[in-house]
This record gives structure tokens, C-alpha cells and sequence, in this order.
């Protein structure tokens, strides 16, 4: 099962936006030694949209050689073209990812019933389990309870990445798929409030800076610590906002500038985090002993 904290690994660049393989490597040691059961390389947090297909494997390649068996690995391999998911995913699985996790289309605005044939398509050209991944403030298309529950019925259809932050879409879920379909979140900011309504993970852009305090937290949680679990969630609240005061990765990049694992260089059209959210970002950090 596909449960735990997956940490939605940022890609980093060097001065001439290439993958800095180097920092890319530190990241993940430095986050294994943090707890996280895995990776997810290539999705939104690693720059996804602006990786050419050739990077896109290679950073597919680098965290899987690098992971080595230590860690799960969700290779993010989604598109708005069913035939580039199919390629991406088919190459995942050769390379010997654990799952990849699939956004819906974007800017297509497909139907539902658009959405069931884009995933069963994809699932029916691999044998690997498969995360759908429902993000609609990014994609403007929101897969609907009965969309999900009909692609959980496909056998290597195992998990969604639920990014709306509804509690009550979660619940909806899980009341009508059960262990079916593993629940995640993609929301750093609900996971404790995900996990109350039946979440078993969450894949965390929080976790590239602060992935012992996640880890805490979920830790907790499985142990019954309740109290423990919630002060946790109420110590990262403040970072966790932080991170998405502009758009995913900027924060996170300039974030992990600060604590020196990594130059904080963005593909076009992203650009570096704006000056006055960068004291408060550095203070919450301090705060929060990761910096």
C-alpha cells in the first residue's frame, strides 16, 4: 500500500537550468534521513511542466539510482495528452518506479466521461499501480466522486492525490471506495484533517524543508498520539501557508536557498519569490528550528 509521507520533491537547476544533479541527490539523502517513505519526482513541486521529455527521465533515472531501495518512488508522469502519459508512464515502469501519479488533463477541460477514458487508457498500457491526482485550482477541471469511484473498480488503479482541501469530498470517497482506493493528500496544510476522514498519506511540498516535523506527524497519528498529532499540525500551520503564498515551487525554492541545499533558480515563466514574503518565510522557519 501506498501510505506514509512522499515528498514532493522539487527539481533544482543550476545558473543555466539544467538539473543540478548534485543538489538533487543531497535532497533526497537529506530527506530519507528525515523519515519520508517516498519521493515523488516530477509533479508539480519539480517543475513538471517545463522538464522536456528527455528530463523528464532523467530526473525519473536520478531519484530512482539515488533512492536505491530506501524509499518509495511516484514517478509523476501525467499530461494533458493521453498518448505523452502513456509514453511517460510506460517509461516509468520500465526504469522500476513503484506507481506514478498522473494529473488530471489540464487546459483540455475534458468531461468526466473524458477523464474515465484518459485513465483507462493509461492504466490499460501498464501494470503499474497508477495515483490519479485531482488538482482543479491548477488544472480547471475537477474529477467528480462518481468519476473516481468508477476508475477505482480498474485493478492497478490504487490511490488518489486529492488537492481540493474538502473534507467532505474526501469523505465521499472513502465512504464509497473503502480500502479500494488509498486516500492522500496533496494539500500540506489539511493533512492532519485528511487523515481524521480516512487519509493514509500525503505527498508534501513541506517535506523538502522540514521533513521531520511531517514525518512527526503522521507518526503520531499511527501511534493513537492525537495530541500530539494535532500540536504538530498547529507548529507547521504557519510554514505550511507560507509555502503557497505565490505559486508552488517558488516558496519551497527560496526556502531551501535560505537552509543552503540549493540555488534557488526557477524554469520560465516562474520567477523568484517576491521580497516581502521572504522575511516573513525566513522567520517562520527560524520559528520552526529548520533554519
Amino acid at each position: 500500500m501506498l501510505e506514509g509521507v512522499f515528498s514532493a520533491i522539487i527539481t533544482p537547476f543550476d545558473r543555466d537550468r539544467n538539473v543540478d544533479e548534485d543538489a538533487y541527490r543531497a535532497l533526497i539523502d537529506r530527506q530519507i534521513a528525515g523519515g519520508v517513505d517516498g519521493f515523488v519526482p516530477c509533479g508539480t513541486t519539480g517543475e513538471s511542466a517545463t522538464l522536456n521529455h528527455d528530463e523528464h527521465k532523467q530526473v525519473i533515472d536520478l531519484c530512482l539510482e539515488h533512492v536505491a531501495g530506501r524509499a518509495k518512488v511516484i514517478a509523476g508522469t501525467g499530461s494533458n495528452s493521453t498518448r505523452e502519459s502513456i509514453e511517460l508512464t510506460q517509461y516509468a515502469e520500465k526504469a522500476g518506479a513503484d506507481a506514478a501519479l498522473l494529473i488530471t488533463p489540464y487546459y483540455n477541460k475534458p468531461t468526466q466521461a473524458g477523464l474515465y477514458d484518459h485513465y483507462k487508457t493509461v492504466a490499460e498500457a501498464v501494470e503499474l499501480p497508477l495515483v490519479l491526482y485531482n488538482v482543479p485550482g491548477r488544472t480547471a477541471v475537477d474529477m467528480s466522486t462518481d468519476t473516481v469511484c468508477q476508475l477505482a473498480e480498474i485493478s492497478n488503479i490504487v490511490a488518489l492525490k486529492d488537492a481540493t482541501s474538502s473534507m467532505e469530498r474526501a469523505s465521499e470517497v472513502h465512504v464509497r471506495c473503502g480500502d479500494s482506493l488509498t486516500l492522500i493528500s496533496g494539500d500540506d496544510a489539511s493533512f492532519y484533517p485528511f487523515l481524521v476522514v480516512g487519509g493514509r498519506g500525503c505527498i508534501s511540498v513541506t517535506a523538502n524543508v522540514a521533513p521531520e516535523r511531517v514525518v512527526r506527524l503522521w507518526k503520531a497519528w499511527n501511534e493513537r498520539d492525537l495530541e500530539t498529532a494535532l500540536k504538530e499540525h498547529e507548529k507547521l500551520l504557519e510554514i505550511n501557508q507560507l509555502l503557497f503564498c505565490e505559486t508552488s515551487p517558488i516558496p519551497v525554492k527560496a526556502l531551501a536557498h535560505m537552509m543552503g541545499m540549493c540555488q534557488e533558480y526557477l524554469r520560465r515563466p516562474l520567477v523568484p519569490l517576491a521580497d516581502a514574503f521572504r522575511e516573513p518565510l525566513r522567520q517562520a522557519a527560524q520559528r520552526l528550528d529548520i533554519l
